[in-house]
């Protein structure tokens, strides 16, 4: 795993002084670079024993071994971005062949799959799945590509005799937001958490007293802030991506991961219900 994304990762379990050097290097890498470890807490009025231990705990020998890493994967995204026009989706480009774009569209799928299953707060998933289980009523959103994997959580749950309401039009999602209450459940899938439209929603939910359940990346946002669960997706997204590829792989993983979990907690009445609808679809043959 990247040292930035170690750092970003594992940001929620440092302590608060950890919390401050984590912040102070993901916001000032120019800054970073011309510090040594004395300066640095110097700047951060913190002890320079606190910096050493920092990057220890991310498995770094002492601090020039943790900027020394830092610098070269700076470098790395300075060169990405400079070869930016060359690219179609991350790091496929005009001139791959298919499958060289087999290969690559592979790996990120991968990357992500592996990185939002290592990163699954099992506590906060338990405590998910309980409470969709004894939700009163679910509703499931998301915005663009998310909607489509939301779509797809919906059809699943219902699927196993969730009570499950899913609309792609975001005036509507506000609408039903509203209308839910104590008992009630709102899973938001969203990759960067800071759609006007989704917070608005999810804020109406809550102020309803509704518990938000936020399907969303590691990065700060108002819905990430907002909500009362959240899991983790993670995927090396660039900016230069045509669509939400690895992200939505990321998304699924968490969704699959959900419906299979209810799936379990109950797997009588759920195959029960799967078994009905595969009767119903017999009977159109």
């Amino acid at each position: 795993m990247r040292c930035l994304q170690r750092i970003t990762l594992n940001k929620d379990a440092f302590t608060p002084g950890e919390r401050i050097i984590a912040d102070y290097i993901l916001a000032h890498p120019d800054k970073l670079k011309q510090c040594s470890s004395q300066e640095l807490a110097s700047i951060l009025n913190i002890s320079q024993s606190s910096i050493v231990k920092f990057a220890q705990r991310l498995g770094f020998k002492g601090f020039t071994n943790l900027k020394m890493a830092l610098i070269e994967e700076w470098g790395q995204q300075s060169k990405q971005h400079a070869e930016s026009e060359q690219h179609l989706h991350n790091d496929i480009n005009v001139h791959d062949t298919p499958s060289m774009i087999a290969e690559k569209l592979f790996r990120a799928k991968q990357q992500a799959l592996r990185m939002t299953t290592d990163s699954v707060n099992l506590a906060q998933l338990e405590s998910v799945v309980t409470e969709i289980k004894a939700a009163r009523r679910v509703q499931i959103m998301g915005m663009g590509g998310s909607s489509l994997v939301a779509k797809d959580l919906a059809y699943k749950l219902m699927k196993i005799g969730y009570p499950v309401m899913n609309e792609m039009d975001s005036h509507v999602q506000m609408t039903v937001a509203q209308s839910l209450g104590e008992g009630d459940v709102q899973i938001v899938i969203s990759y960067s958490g800071a759609l006007k439209e989704i917070f608005i929603a999810a804020q109406a939910a809550q102020e309803k007293g509704a518990k938000i359940i936020a399907v969303t990346s590691l990065q700060d946002s108002p819905l990430r802030k907002l909500a009362d669960f959240v899991l983790d997706t993670i995927a090396d997204e660039a900016r230069w991506r045509s669509s939400s590829i690895s992200a939505r792989t990321a998304q699924n993983t968490i969704t699959d991961l959900l419906f299979v979990c209810l799936l379990q907690e109950d797997s009588e009445r759920s195959r029960s219900f799967i078994h009905r609808s595969q009767e119903m679809i017999e009977q159109l043959k």
